[in-house]
Protein backbone atom coordinates (compact mmCIF):
# COMPACT_ATOMS: atom_id res chain seq x y z
CA UNK A 1 0.00 0.00 0.00
CA UNK A 2 3.08 2.43 0.64
CA UNK A 3 4.73 1.36 -1.95
CA UNK A 4 2.11 2.17 -4.35
CA UNK A 5 1.33 5.62 -2.77
CA UNK A 6 5.11 6.86 -2.89
CA UNK A 7 5.30 5.88 -6.59
CA UNK A 8 1.86 8.05 -7.30
CA UNK A 9 3.18 10.79 -5.75
CA UNK A 10 5.50 11.59 -8.55
CA UNK A 11 3.12 10.40 -11.61
CA UNK A 12 1.78 13.20 -13.36
CA UNK A 13 -2.17 13.04 -11.79
CA UNK A 14 -3.67 15.72 -9.91
CA UNK A 15 -5.70 13.12 -7.75
CA UNK A 16 -3.45 13.72 -4.69
CA UNK A 17 -4.16 16.55 -2.40
CA UNK A 18 -0.88 18.14 -0.89
CA UNK A 19 -2.13 16.87 2.50
CA UNK A 20 -2.26 13.07 0.96
CA UNK A 21 1.33 13.80 -0.59
CA UNK A 22 2.93 15.31 2.85
CA UNK A 23 1.17 12.64 4.72
CA UNK A 24 3.06 9.87 2.67
CA UNK A 25 6.43 11.52 2.70
CA UNK A 26 5.45 11.80 6.11
CA UNK A 27 5.48 8.07 6.80
CA UNK A 28 8.60 7.25 4.69
CA UNK A 29 10.58 9.66 6.48
CA UNK A 30 9.81 7.92 9.65
CA UNK A 31 10.81 4.74 8.52
CA UNK A 32 14.18 6.09 7.76
CA UNK A 33 14.21 7.43 11.65
CA UNK A 34 12.67 4.91 13.28
CA UNK A 35 15.91 4.34 15.45
CA UNK A 36 19.17 6.19 16.22
CA UNK A 37 20.84 2.78 15.75
CA UNK A 38 23.15 3.28 12.83
CA UNK A 39 23.22 -0.11 11.53
CA UNK A 40 19.65 -0.23 11.45
CA UNK A 41 19.19 3.17 10.19
CA UNK A 42 21.40 1.61 7.36
CA UNK A 43 19.35 -1.28 7.31
CA UNK A 44 15.80 0.55 7.25
CA UNK A 45 16.77 2.80 4.50
CA UNK A 46 18.33 -0.20 2.59
CA UNK A 47 15.57 -2.67 2.36
CA UNK A 48 12.89 0.69 2.36
CA UNK A 49 14.64 1.24 -1.16
CA UNK A 50 14.57 -1.88 -2.59
CA UNK A 51 11.25 -1.96 -1.93
CA UNK A 52 10.15 1.60 -3.66
CA UNK A 53 12.34 1.31 -6.16
CA UNK A 54 11.47 -2.11 -7.43
CA UNK A 55 15.23 -2.93 -8.00
CA UNK A 56 17.12 -6.26 -8.13
CA UNK A 57 19.93 -4.77 -5.46
CA UNK A 58 20.60 -1.52 -3.47
CA UNK A 59 23.68 -0.15 -1.51
CA UNK A 60 24.86 2.33 0.77
CA UNK A 61 28.19 3.96 -0.05
CA UNK A 62 29.36 6.32 2.67
CA UNK A 63 32.17 8.51 2.69
CA UNK A 64 34.75 7.80 5.53
CA UNK A 65 36.32 10.39 6.81
CA UNK A 66 39.54 11.98 6.56
CA UNK A 67 39.91 9.79 3.35
CA UNK A 68 39.28 9.62 -0.68
CA UNK A 69 37.43 6.15 -0.23
CA UNK A 70 33.57 5.12 -0.57
CA UNK A 71 32.56 2.43 1.51
CA UNK A 72 29.27 -0.05 1.21
CA UNK A 73 27.80 0.24 4.69
CA UNK A 74 24.75 -1.40 3.89
CA UNK A 75 23.10 -3.33 0.75
CA UNK A 76 20.89 -5.93 -0.34
CA UNK A 77 20.53 -8.33 -3.66
CA UNK A 78 21.99 -11.25 -4.58
CA UNK A 79 25.47 -10.63 -3.57
CA UNK A 80 26.79 -9.31 -0.32
CA UNK A 81 29.12 -6.23 -1.27
CA UNK A 82 29.38 -4.92 2.25
CA UNK A 83 32.35 -3.50 3.04
CA UNK A 84 33.62 -2.97 -0.76
CA UNK A 85 35.95 0.06 -1.22
CA UNK A 86 35.81 2.44 -4.40
CA UNK A 87 37.76 5.62 -5.26
CA UNK A 88 35.75 8.99 -4.63
CA UNK A 89 36.68 10.12 -7.87
CA UNK A 90 36.16 7.48 -9.88
CA UNK A 91 33.48 5.42 -11.07
CA UNK A 92 29.33 5.89 -11.10
CA UNK A 93 29.61 6.32 -8.00
CA UNK A 94 32.05 8.64 -7.18
CA UNK A 95 31.06 10.74 -9.79
CA UNK A 96 27.90 11.12 -8.04
CA UNK A 97 29.43 12.15 -5.06
CA UNK A 98 32.26 14.29 -6.35
CA UNK A 99 29.58 16.29 -8.67
CA UNK A 100 26.66 15.76 -6.22
CA UNK A 101 24.50 15.05 -8.87
CA UNK A 102 22.37 11.81 -9.95
CA UNK A 103 23.68 9.48 -12.59
CA UNK A 104 21.29 7.39 -14.07
CA UNK A 105 22.56 5.01 -17.00
CA UNK A 106 20.70 2.55 -19.20
CA UNK A 107 23.36 0.72 -20.25
CA UNK A 108 26.49 0.87 -18.01
CA UNK A 109 28.38 -1.63 -20.47
CA UNK A 110 29.05 0.92 -22.60
CA UNK A 111 29.65 3.46 -19.97
CA UNK A 112 33.55 4.71 -19.20
CA UNK A 113 32.90 5.24 -16.12
CA UNK A 114 31.23 1.51 -14.93
CA UNK A 115 34.03 -0.62 -12.64
CA UNK A 116 33.45 -3.52 -14.47
CA UNK A 117 35.67 -5.55 -11.70
CA UNK A 118 33.12 -5.47 -9.29
CA UNK A 119 30.70 -7.38 -11.20
CA UNK A 120 33.74 -9.65 -12.52
CA UNK A 121 34.62 -10.14 -8.83
CA UNK A 122 31.07 -10.42 -7.54
CA UNK A 123 29.36 -12.30 -10.04
CA UNK A 124 26.68 -10.03 -10.54
CA UNK A 125 25.44 -8.51 -13.88
CA UNK A 126 24.58 -5.10 -13.83
CA UNK A 127 23.21 -3.71 -16.57
CA UNK A 128 21.58 0.01 -15.60
CA UNK A 129 22.23 2.25 -12.37
CA UNK A 130 20.64 4.87 -10.97
CA UNK A 131 22.73 6.70 -7.85
CA UNK A 132 22.17 9.45 -6.38
CA UNK A 133 23.82 11.43 -4.05
CA UNK A 134 23.35 11.90 -0.03
CA UNK A 135 23.30 15.10 1.12
CA UNK A 136 22.18 16.61 4.47
CA UNK A 137 23.12 20.27 5.58
CA UNK A 138 24.74 20.87 2.28
CA UNK A 139 27.59 18.28 3.01
CA UNK A 140 27.51 14.82 0.68
CA UNK A 141 28.42 12.32 2.88
CA UNK A 142 27.67 9.14 0.26
CA UNK A 143 25.94 7.94 -2.48
CA UNK A 144 22.65 5.64 -2.67
CA UNK A 145 23.05 2.89 -5.57
CA UNK A 146 20.06 1.11 -7.41
CA UNK A 147 21.01 -1.56 -9.60
CA UNK A 148 18.63 -3.19 -12.44
CA UNK A 149 15.41 -2.03 -12.58
CA UNK A 150 12.96 -5.63 -12.53
CA UNK A 151 11.15 -7.32 -15.13
CA UNK A 152 14.02 -5.88 -17.43
CA UNK A 153 12.43 -2.05 -17.24
CA UNK A 154 15.29 0.52 -17.82
CA UNK A 155 15.08 3.39 -14.01
CA UNK A 156 13.09 6.64 -15.54
CA UNK A 157 13.23 10.20 -14.18
CA UNK A 158 9.61 9.13 -11.94
CA UNK A 159 12.79 6.53 -10.30
CA UNK A 160 15.02 9.29 -10.51
CA UNK A 161 12.73 11.87 -8.60
CA UNK A 162 11.57 9.49 -6.26
CA UNK A 163 15.19 7.87 -5.25
CA UNK A 164 15.96 11.76 -4.35
CA UNK A 165 12.96 12.50 -1.78
CA UNK A 166 14.09 9.25 -0.25
CA UNK A 167 17.87 9.76 -0.48
CA UNK A 168 17.40 12.80 1.57
CA UNK A 169 15.09 11.49 3.69
CA UNK A 170 18.53 9.00 4.79
CA UNK A 171 20.71 11.44 4.42
CA UNK A 172 19.07 12.91 7.48
CA UNK A 173 18.34 9.56 9.45
CA UNK A 174 22.37 8.50 8.72
CA UNK A 175 23.59 12.06 9.82
CA UNK A 176 21.18 11.98 13.36
CA UNK A 177 22.43 8.19 13.95
CA UNK A 178 26.11 9.27 13.51
CA UNK A 179 25.20 12.20 16.09
CA UNK A 180 23.86 10.01 18.50
CA UNK A 181 26.82 7.47 17.85
CA UNK A 182 29.15 10.63 18.94
CA UNK A 183 27.01 11.68 21.70
CA UNK A 184 27.19 8.08 22.92
CA UNK A 185 30.69 7.53 22.58
CA UNK A 186 31.38 11.15 24.42
CA UNK A 187 29.74 10.28 27.19
CA UNK A 188 31.62 7.06 27.65
CA UNK A 189 34.71 8.23 26.99
CA UNK A 190 33.52 11.13 30.12
CA UNK A 191 32.77 8.89 32.46
CA UNK A 192 35.96 6.84 31.38
CA UNK A 193 37.68 10.40 32.39
CA UNK A 194 35.66 10.35 35.69
CA UNK A 195 36.83 7.03 36.86
CA UNK A 196 40.63 7.95 35.86
CA UNK A 197 40.76 11.20 37.79
CA UNK A 198 38.60 9.01 40.52
CA UNK A 199 41.97 6.96 40.56
CA UNK A 200 44.68 9.82 40.22
CA UNK A 201 42.71 11.41 42.94
CA UNK A 202 43.60 8.23 45.24
CA UNK A 203 46.90 7.76 44.59
CA UNK A 204 47.56 11.62 46.25
CA UNK A 205 48.41 11.63 50.09
CA UNK A 206 46.26 11.95 52.50
CA UNK A 207 47.31 13.35 55.34
CA UNK A 208 44.04 14.76 57.20
CA UNK A 209 44.39 13.35 59.94
CA UNK A 210 47.72 13.77 60.50
CA UNK A 211 48.55 17.39 61.83
CA UNK A 212 52.04 19.61 61.75
CA UNK A 213 53.17 17.21 58.70
CA UNK A 214 56.11 18.72 56.85
CA UNK A 215 54.83 18.49 53.62
CA UNK A 216 51.73 19.84 51.71
CA UNK A 217 50.85 19.64 48.30
CA UNK A 218 48.05 20.65 45.63
CA UNK A 219 47.30 19.63 42.35
CA UNK A 220 44.68 21.74 39.80
CA UNK A 221 44.15 19.58 36.50
CA UNK A 222 44.11 21.62 33.50
CA UNK A 223 41.86 18.94 31.47
CA UNK A 224 39.68 15.96 32.94
CA UNK A 225 43.25 14.52 34.26
CA UNK A 226 45.99 15.09 34.83
CA UNK A 227 49.95 14.47 33.84
CA UNK A 228 51.73 16.13 37.25
CA UNK A 229 51.48 14.12 40.01
CA UNK A 230 52.70 14.25 43.50
CA UNK A 231 53.30 11.98 46.83
CA UNK A 232 54.41 11.49 50.36
CA UNK A 233 54.28 9.44 53.22
CA UNK A 234 56.38 8.88 56.38
CA UNK A 235 58.52 5.19 56.26
CA UNK A 236 58.67 2.83 59.20
CA UNK A 237 61.88 3.93 60.08
CA UNK A 238 60.60 7.36 60.33
CA UNK A 239 62.19 9.01 56.99
CA UNK A 240 59.22 11.18 55.07
CA UNK A 241 59.67 10.02 51.16
CA UNK A 242 58.55 12.80 48.95
CA UNK A 243 58.04 13.79 45.12
CA UNK A 244 56.72 16.40 42.85
CA UNK A 245 56.71 15.14 38.53
CA UNK A 246 55.18 16.74 35.20
CA UNK A 247 54.77 14.00 32.68
CA UNK A 248 55.24 15.61 29.16
CA UNK A 249 51.96 15.51 27.12
CA UNK A 250 48.86 15.69 28.13
CA UNK A 251 45.26 13.61 28.21
CA UNK A 252 45.61 9.82 28.84
CA UNK A 253 48.28 8.93 27.70
CA UNK A 254 50.21 11.31 29.67
CA UNK A 255 48.26 10.17 32.84
CA UNK A 256 48.69 6.77 32.34
CA UNK A 257 52.33 6.93 32.17
CA UNK A 258 52.07 9.81 35.19
CA UNK A 259 49.78 6.01 37.72
CA UNK A 260 52.93 3.89 36.99
CA UNK A 261 55.53 6.04 38.16
CA UNK A 262 53.82 7.16 40.66
CA UNK A 263 53.16 3.47 41.66
CA UNK A 264 56.78 2.77 40.94
CA UNK A 265 58.09 5.01 43.14
CA UNK A 266 55.62 4.91 46.12
CA UNK A 267 56.48 0.93 45.98
CA UNK A 268 60.64 1.17 45.65
CA UNK A 269 61.07 4.27 48.15
CA UNK A 270 59.69 2.30 50.96
CA UNK A 271 62.82 0.31 51.43
CA UNK A 272 65.31 2.70 49.28
CA UNK A 273 66.84 5.34 50.97
CA UNK A 274 68.89 7.08 48.39
CA UNK A 275 67.04 9.37 46.02
CA UNK A 276 69.74 8.86 43.15
CA UNK A 277 69.33 5.25 43.32
CA UNK A 278 65.66 5.38 43.48
CA UNK A 279 65.18 7.42 40.45
CA UNK A 280 68.04 4.83 38.55
CA UNK A 281 65.78 2.01 39.53
CA UNK A 282 62.57 3.92 37.79
CA UNK A 283 64.03 5.67 34.99
CA UNK A 284 65.51 2.21 33.58
CA UNK A 285 61.88 0.58 34.22
CA UNK A 286 60.15 3.75 32.36
CA UNK A 287 62.46 3.65 29.47
CA UNK A 288 61.63 -0.26 28.64
CA UNK A 289 58.11 0.71 27.84
CA UNK A 290 57.92 4.52 27.45
CA UNK A 291 56.84 5.30 23.88
CA UNK A 292 55.75 8.42 21.82
CA UNK A 293 58.70 10.25 22.86
CA UNK A 294 57.45 11.10 26.38
CA UNK A 295 59.18 11.45 30.07
CA UNK A 296 58.88 12.64 33.57
CA UNK A 297 61.09 15.51 35.05
CA UNK A 298 60.50 14.96 39.09
CA UNK A 299 61.80 15.97 42.01
CA UNK A 300 62.77 13.60 45.00
CA UNK A 301 63.98 12.78 47.84
CA UNK A 302 63.42 12.24 52.34
CA UNK A 303 63.12 14.44 54.38
CA UNK A 304 65.35 13.39 58.03
CA UNK A 305 62.84 15.47 60.74
CA UNK A 306 65.36 14.60 63.56
CA UNK A 307 67.81 16.75 61.59
CA UNK A 308 65.39 18.89 59.47
CA UNK A 309 67.82 17.65 56.67
CA UNK A 310 66.48 16.98 52.69
CA UNK A 311 68.57 14.72 50.31
CA UNK A 312 66.68 14.34 46.56
CA UNK A 313 67.65 14.26 43.41
CA UNK A 314 66.24 16.87 40.54
CA UNK A 315 65.94 14.89 36.81
CA UNK A 316 65.19 17.59 34.73
CA UNK A 317 62.36 19.60 36.64
CA UNK A 318 62.10 23.04 37.68
CA UNK A 319 64.72 24.15 40.15
CA UNK A 320 62.83 24.02 44.14
CA UNK A 321 63.08 27.18 45.63
CA UNK A 322 64.76 27.66 48.99
CA UNK A 323 63.06 29.89 51.39
CA UNK A 324 65.96 30.45 53.68
CA UNK A 325 65.22 32.06 56.86
CA UNK A 326 66.62 34.72 56.60
CA UNK A 327 64.35 35.51 53.85
CA UNK A 328 66.85 35.04 50.86
CA UNK A 329 65.52 33.04 47.73
CA UNK A 330 68.04 30.05 46.30
CA UNK A 331 66.64 28.23 43.03
CA UNK A 332 68.78 24.53 43.07
CA UNK A 333 69.31 23.60 39.36
CA UNK A 334 68.47 20.24 37.79
CA UNK A 335 71.52 18.29 37.30
CA UNK A 336 70.61 15.42 35.61
CA UNK A 337 67.70 15.00 32.49
CA UNK A 338 64.68 13.94 33.02
CA UNK A 339 63.46 10.54 33.94
CA UNK A 340 62.53 8.03 30.79
CA UNK A 341 65.11 9.24 28.15
CA UNK A 342 68.76 7.35 28.39
CA UNK A 343 68.69 3.92 30.42
CA UNK A 344 71.63 3.85 32.99
CA UNK A 345 71.19 7.83 33.96
CA UNK A 346 72.93 8.35 37.07
CA UNK A 347 70.92 11.29 39.61
CA UNK A 348 72.94 13.38 41.66
CA UNK A 349 71.77 13.86 45.25
CA UNK A 350 71.59 17.58 47.17
CA UNK A 351 71.17 18.19 50.51
CA UNK A 352 69.64 21.10 52.22
CA UNK A 353 69.66 22.17 55.96
CA UNK A 354 66.70 23.61 56.33
CA UNK A 355 67.22 25.48 59.57
CA UNK A 356 63.30 27.13 59.65
CA UNK A 357 63.85 27.25 56.24
CA UNK A 358 60.80 25.99 53.20
CA UNK A 359 61.64 24.57 50.10
CA UNK A 360 58.83 24.96 47.45
CA UNK A 361 58.60 22.67 44.97
CA UNK A 362 56.24 22.96 41.79
CA UNK A 363 55.78 22.71 37.93
CA UNK A 364 55.87 24.62 34.93
CA UNK A 365 52.12 25.03 35.14
CA UNK A 366 52.28 27.90 38.32
CA UNK A 367 55.14 29.53 36.76
CA UNK A 368 53.63 29.74 33.41
CA UNK A 369 50.21 30.80 34.56
CA UNK A 370 49.16 33.91 33.32
CA UNK A 371 46.99 36.52 35.05
CA UNK A 372 43.96 38.85 33.95
CA UNK A 373 46.30 40.79 32.05
CA UNK A 374 48.11 37.93 30.12
CA UNK A 375 51.33 38.30 32.00
CA UNK A 376 53.33 35.05 33.33
CA UNK A 377 54.01 34.73 36.79
CA UNK A 378 57.10 33.60 36.62
CA UNK A 379 59.60 32.35 39.13
CA UNK A 380 60.03 36.37 40.52
CA UNK A 381 55.87 36.46 40.62
CA UNK A 382 55.57 33.20 42.73
CA UNK A 383 58.50 34.29 45.31
CA UNK A 384 56.21 37.67 45.61
CA UNK A 385 53.27 35.23 46.42
CA UNK A 386 55.07 33.41 48.97
CA UNK A 387 56.24 36.60 50.83
CA UNK A 388 52.98 37.90 50.94
CA UNK A 389 51.56 34.75 52.31
CA UNK A 390 54.29 33.96 54.58
CA UNK A 391 53.05 34.23 57.50
CA UNK A 392 50.27 31.89 57.34
CA UNK A 393 50.49 28.10 57.56
CA UNK A 394 51.71 25.70 54.83
CA UNK A 395 48.72 24.32 54.09
CA UNK A 396 46.38 27.84 53.50
CA UNK A 397 49.45 29.43 52.05
CA UNK A 398 49.42 26.92 49.35
CA UNK A 399 45.44 27.45 48.56
CA UNK A 400 46.10 31.34 48.83
CA UNK A 401 48.67 31.15 46.10
CA UNK A 402 46.96 28.60 43.78
CA UNK A 403 43.94 31.30 44.01
CA UNK A 404 45.58 33.56 42.98
CA UNK A 405 47.32 31.97 40.18
CA UNK A 406 43.47 30.12 39.12
CA UNK A 407 41.60 32.84 37.19
CA UNK A 408 38.26 32.29 36.06
CA UNK A 409 38.49 34.97 32.81
CA UNK A 410 41.87 33.37 31.77
CA UNK A 411 41.87 29.17 30.55
CA UNK A 412 44.44 27.50 32.34
CA UNK A 413 46.90 26.12 30.04
CA UNK A 414 48.43 23.19 31.81
CA UNK A 415 48.17 21.22 35.13
CA UNK A 416 49.23 23.12 38.34
CA UNK A 417 51.01 21.23 40.98
CA UNK A 418 52.64 22.64 44.42
CA UNK A 419 54.73 21.89 46.73
CA UNK A 420 55.89 23.03 50.24
CA UNK A 421 58.23 21.16 52.96
CA UNK A 422 58.98 22.81 56.38
CA UNK A 423 60.11 21.32 59.20
CA UNK A 424 61.26 22.55 62.53
CA UNK A 425 63.54 20.52 65.22
CA UNK A 426 61.35 19.32 68.26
Amino acid sequence: MVKRNVYSLFEKSESHSLEEQLALLAEVSQGFSSTLDISQTLRNAIEQFMEYMNAEAASIFLLEKDTAELVCAECAGPVDITGLRLSSKKGIVGKTVTTRRSQMISDVQSDPDFAKTVDMGSGFRTRSILCVPLIVNNVCIGALELLNKKNDDLFGDQDKHLSMALASYAALAINNARMADALVEQERMRKELELAREIQLDLLPNISDITNFPVNGMNVPALEVSGDFYDFFQRDDGLIYFNLADVSGKGMNAAMLMAKASSLLHHLAKKIDDPGELLARVNDEICETVSHGMFITIVSGFIDTTTCTIRFANAGHQPPLFHHKSGKFQEIEAQSPPVGILPGTEFPVSTIQLDGGSVYIFTDGVTESMDEELKLLDVGGLIKLIEENSEVTASKRLQDIVARISHPSVAQRDDITLMVIECCLK
